[in-house]
């Protein structure tokens, strides 16, 4: 009886133990965030109350910062010369005035064209030469994704990666630059001369430093390039690297919008007002096949960039808005004020029996 009671006691002292601190095991486990002021947001806070007086002086701030700024970018947005001469229709001789893409595609038609531009104002230089492709979707998703970085960045590479199809190269020879970015370079060319002197173009640093020296090796040299049956664009030179062909690396940085524009080089004297500038193109690039258009560009630049009024216009309507805000909510203010924080305007203050009528 002894022992039975010994043991009967000693489980239930066992039992007791246990459940001695029922809580432990629930601390132990619990889920609950170290206390501290920042998980509990009781930081200190700043918490502005909108009164008439901040919310009208910040209307008035904004709108007397944005319409000076607006109005300085738009003027220097005015100070730019640019001259935007399509050539695309009118290059095509009069023969072909109903196929364009019989005159583009043919092997035997001259694709020499001579235009003439009147420089409407003193350009100072330099004066950059762009051209500008309209109707052209470089942002399309399979566009985009036909290039190999790595293939432009190492000579070992070899073959470019499959979305580089159809242009990634022979089972005996890969294509370098593969894809079809590369494929269909730009490959119009220009002239400009002015009284029959030639004016020089300058199409050394075009492209982006940070892309000659990151994005394309300069040890890497085109090969087997647009060598097929189907030619898509400009040739590269294969005795120069990668690196130091312009050209490609400003085509390549594919852009956003389906009209865009690309330096072409820089013109690196004034341009005087009235002068007559004779164009000669080589108008080889196929971009009637998809009804597209082909313009050439001559613009100065100012501190701002190039000839874009949408910045100044965005400041001036933000700016002007914001002035109007405030004339309206001084107007409010004065000839209907009431107390701040009355308590009067909230519901269940106007309908005290909860009903609304």
């Amino acid at each position: 009886m002894k022992a039975n009671e010994a043991t009967s006691s000693g489980g239930g002292g066992d039992d007791n133990g246990a459940n001695s601190d029922p809580s432990s095991g629930a601390r132990k486990h619990s889920k609950r965030p170290k206390y501290s002021k920042f998980t509990q947001q009781e930081l200190p806070a700043c918490k502005p109350i909108l009164t008439p007086g901040w919310v009208i002086s910040t209307f008035i701030l904004i709108g007397c910062l944005f319409i000076p700024i607006g109005l300085v970018s738009l003027f220097a947005s005015e100070s730019v010369v640019e001259i935007v001469d399509r050539y695309d229709e009118t290059c095509i001789p009069g023969k072909y005035s109903h196929d364009h893409l019989a005159y583009i595609q043919s092997g035997e038609t001259n694709k020499t064209c001579t235009r003439s531009v009147i420089v409407p104002k003193h350009m100072k230089g330099p004066v950059f030469l762009y051209y500008q492709l309209e109707n052209f979707y470089q942002n399309h998703r399979r566009y985009v994704k036909s290039r190999d970085d790595n293939q432009l960045q190492s000579k070992n590479a070899g073959y470019g990666s499959k979305e580089c199809e159809p242009e990634r190269g022979t089972p005996d020879r890969p294509i370098v630059p593969c894809g079809l970015i590369a494929w269909s370079l730009f490959n119009d060319t220009y002239r400009l001369s002015v009284k029959n002197k030639v004016l020089e173009i300058n199409k050394k640093n075009i492209a982006w430093k940070s892309d000659k020296e990151r994005k394309f090796g300069s040890d890497v040299y085109p090969k087997n390039f647009q060598s097929g049956g189907l030619i898509g664009g400009a040739k590269l030179n294969s005795s120069i690297p990668l690196s130091e062909q312009e050209d490609l690396i400003v085509w390549m940085r594919t852009a956003a919008l389906s009209t865009f524009r690309k330096l072409y080089g820089r013109i690196e004297e004034d341009l005087k007002a009235n002068e007559e500038i004779s164009i000669t193109i080589e108008n080889n690039y196929n971009t009637y096949s998809f009804g597209g258009k082909k313009k050439l560009v001559l613009s100065t630049t100012s501190w701002i960039g190039g000839k874009n009024d949408f910045l100044g216009i965005a400041y001036l309507t933000v700016g002007g808005l914001s002035l109007f805000l405030a004339i309206s909510f001084i107007l409010v203010y004065v000839f209907k004020p009431r107390p701040l924080g009355d308590t009067s305007y909230l519901s269940w203050n106007k309908h005290p029996s909860g009903h609304a009528n």
